[in-house]
């Protein structure tokens, strides 16, 4: 008999959280070796357990999602599928620009999870339904024209402070470029990382350059 699918559970609301690991451990060729609450936590843990697995979620606070399966998948620790409720296209490209291997939204039956598990466990790549057409569609059509604009529901001060967020300026330094207060600066980065779902700046940043913000005059944005 094959070895099981070692998994690590990753997702900051607990009541979920318990619910997928009942749901999952002791199924059939899955064994659920720990579970975590946040980027931070899920990195030692992947470390120590050394499962196969993570089932990843995005929205966590500290280091979100994207940021933490970006750092697992490049040291080639284990393979990440997210299973989150974000289906937006920005949620999605960075997840996969971060190396994730599948992306299922929350609501999946369990059937589809544990398969989900094992064909990433396999080295395979799977999406749920919606994301998997709009993943085709995507390749379809080809990338967005120039002018498309990315995070079409930020206004366009959003945007231009997410512009400057993802330079790598601090609120300070954003209030003086735009002669406005420092207070002004702050909840407004605030209402960008809402409209977004991103759990902190750093996720906000991530984003943002993966969509093609952020570049300095004469050197490439950084991801």
């Amino acid at each position: 008999m094959p070895d099981a699918v070692r998994v690590l559970l990753v997702d900051d609301h607990p009541i979920f959280l318990d619910g997928l690991c009942t749901a999952l451990d002791g199924l059939p060729g899955i064994e659920v070796v720990g579970t975590a609450a946040d980027g931070e936590t899920a990195l030692l843990a992947v470390g120590e357990l050394r499962p196969d697995v993570v089932l990843m979620d995005l929205a966590m606070p500290g280091i979100g999602g994207v940021e933490a399966t970006r750092r697992i998948t490049a040291r080639g620790d284990a393979a990440v599928l997210v299973l989150t409720m974000h289906a937006d296209d920005e949620s999605v490209y960075a997840a996969i620009r971060a190396g994730a291997a599948g992306y299922l939204l929350k609501g999946a039956a369990r059937g589809d999870v544990t398969r989900a598990v094992a064909a990433v466990a396999a080295g395979e790549a799977v999406f749920g339904t919606e994301i998997a057409q709009r993943v085709l569609r995507f390749f379809a059509e080809g990338p967005r024209s120039p002018s498309a604009r990315p995070f079409p529901e930020l206004t366009p001060r959003e945007m231009e402070i997410l512009d400057l967020v993802a330079h790598g300026l601090g609120n300070q330094a954003i209030a003086r470029r735009l002669s406005v207060a420092p207070k002004t600066v702050r909840n407004t980065v605030s209402t960008i990382l809402g409209k977004l779902h991103a759990a902190d700046r750093g996720e906000a940043v991530a984003r943002a350059r993966a969509a093609g913000l952020g570049q300095l005059p004469g050197r490439p944005a950084t991801t």
